[in-house]
C-alpha cells in the first residue's frame, strides 16, 4: 500500500511531503517534479502568489540514492515563498469565511482566531500533493501508463468533447492542446470564451468554477478489486478527486449522461482482434466492477466557484457579536485549470497504489516480472480460443456464454 503525508500551512515556512510505500529502483527525476509543481502554478484566472510570488521547487531529503528510490519513506519539502512577506504577528481573524473551513475548524478545535484554521486548510497544500503525484507518474511511466487532463467548461462556458467515443489517440490530442492553452482547453474558441468569462468575473469581484478530465491510458487490466467495497477502483478514484479543494463531484466517465440512457445504448462491446479484445466505445469510462478493463481510465470532476471573492459577504465577529464582512485574503478568479492538474497528480497516486497492490511493493524488477507473468498467462489463454472472424452479436455472445455455464 502507498501513502503520503503532507504537512505545513499556506503562509508558514515550507510544505513537507512523506511518501511511504514506493518500491525500490525507481528513477526520480527532479526536474520532472518541479515541471509538475509548475504546471499546478499555471493558469488564467490565478492569482499573483502562484504565477508571480512562489517559484514551487522540491527538495528530496531522504529515501532517494543514486537517483532512485531505495524502499525506504521518500521526503520532500517545498519552501513557501511568501513567508518573507508575512507580518510577525498577524492580526487575528474573527469573523468567519462564509464558504470556507472557518467556523467548522473553529467548533472542531476550539480556536479563537479563524487564520489557524485556514492556514492549514488552504490549497496551498496541493501543492505537496503534486510533487508526491510525479513520484507515483514516474512508477506509472515504467508499465506504460500515461496521463492527461483538459478543461470541459468554466462558468457557463464549456465544450463538449463527447468522451465516450475518445480512444488513446484522441484523449491524447486533447491533452496536448490543452497543455499548450492558458485555460487547459483544447478548443480555441472555446478557450477565448471561458477568458472572456473570467475578465467579466475579476471586473464584478467574482469567481468561476468549473468541470475538468483527469485521464489515464495504459492502465493494466485488474487493477482494483471488486471483492470489497473499499478496494474499488472507482470509489478510491472519486475520493482522491472530491479531496481536492473546491471540487463537489466527480464521476467515472460520463456517469450522469449515461444515467438518462437506455442499457442497450451504453454497452462497451467486446471484440476481437488482432492485437487482442478491443472495445468500440468507452461509457464506463475505464472501469467494470471496480477494476480497469483495459480502455482509458476517465474521471470528470466539478469544481464549485472559489468561496474567496471580492464582493461583501455577509458574517458574524466572534468578537463583537455584529455582522461582518471577512477580511478578503487575495484568491484565484478561477482555479479550474491548475485543478486539473492537481487531479492528475491524485488519479495518479491512486492508480500507483493499485498497482502496487497488484504487483508488489518491495522492487520495481520484481514487479515489472508480476507484471508480464500475468500477460504471458492472459495471452495464452487467449490464444486457446479459434479466433473470431467478425464482431460477435450480443446475441451470439450471450448464448456462448449459457452454453458455457450450463455445460
Amino acid at each position: 500500500m502507498l501513502r503520503f503525508l503532507t504537512a505545513g500551512e499556506s503562509h508558514g515556512p515550507e510544505l513537507v511531503v512523506v511518501v511511504e510505500g514506493l518500491p525500490a529502483g525507481i528513477t526520480v527525476d527532479g526536474d520532472a517534479i518541479d515541471r509538475e509543481l509548475s504546471r499546478r502554478q499555471q493558469g488564467y484566472g490565478r492569482g499573483a502568489r502562484s504565477t508571480k510570488i512562489e517559484r514551487d521547487h522540491a527538495e528530496v531529503s531522504s529515501g532517494v540514492a543514486g537517483g532512485k528510490t531505495t524502499g525506504a519513506p521518500v521526503a520532500m519539502r517545498i519552501v513557501n515563498r511568501d513567508f518573507a512577506n508575512q507580518p510577525a504577528q498577524p492580526t487575528p481573524l474573527t469573523a468567519p469565511r462564509p464558504g470556507h473551513a472557518d467556523l467548522a475548524g473553529r467548533w472542531k478545535y476550539g480556536h479563537t482566531d479563524f487564520r489557524v484554521v485556514r492556514e492549514r486548510a488552504s490549497a496551498r497544500e496541493t501543492a505537496a500533493r503534486v510533487a508526491a503525484g510525479a513520484l507515483a507518474r514516474s512508477l506509472l511511466a515504467v508499465f506504460g501508463v500515461r496521463l492527461g487532463s483538459f478543461v470541459t467548461s468554466v462558468g457557463d462556458v464549456s465544450l463538449d468533447v463527447g468522451l465516450p467515443s475518445l480512444d488513446d489517440a484522441a484523449l491524447g490530442r486533447l491533452a496536448a492542446a490543452a497543455d499548450a492553452d492558458p485555460v487547459r482547453c483544447p478548443d480555441p474558441a472555446t478557450s477565448d470564451a471561458m477568458r472572456v468569462a473570467i475578465d467579466e468575473a475579476k471586473v464584478a469581484g467574482e469567481t468561476l468554477g468549473g468541470t475538468f478530465v483527469v485521464f489515464a491510458l495504459g492502465a493494466p487490466i485488474g487493477l482494483g478489486s471488486h471483492g470489497h467495497w473499499d478496494r474499488k477502483l472507482d470509489g478510491r478514484l472519486v475520493q482522491a478527486v472530491c479531496s481536492i479543494h473546491a471540487v463537489k463531484g466527480a464521476e467515472i466517465g460520463p456517469a450522469f449522461d449515461v444515467a438518462r440512457r437506455h442499457g442497450t445504448q451504453v454497452q462497451d462491446p467486446i471484440a476481437r482482434a488482432d492485437s487482442g479484445l478491443v472495445r468500440t466505445s468507452n461509457f464506463a469510462g475505464g472501469l467494470e466492477a471496480g477494476m480497469t478493463n483495459g480502455q482509458p481510465v476517465v474521471v470528470r470532476a466539478a469544481m464549485k466557484p472559489l468561496s474567496s471573492v471580492r464582493a461583501e459577504l455577509v458574517s458574524v465577529d466572534f468578537v463583537t457579536g455584529e455582522v461582518a464582512d471577512p477580511p478578503y485574503v487575495r484568491s484565484d478568479v478561477c482555479a479550474v485549470p491548475a485543478a486539473a492538474v492537481i487531479g492528475e497528480a491524485m488519479v495518479a497516486w491512486v492508480l500507483a497504489d493499485a498497482l502496487v497492490e497488484r504487483f508488489g511493493a518491495d522492487r520495481l524488477d520484481a514487479m515489472l516480472a508480476a507484471r508480464d507473468a500475468v500477460a504471458a498467462s492472459e495471452s495464452a489463454a487467449l490464444t486457446e480460443r479459434a479466433p473470431a472472424t467478425d464482431t460477435p452479436t450480443v446475441a451470439a455472445g450471450r448464448g456462448a456464454v449459457e452454453e458455457e455455464i450450463d455445460g
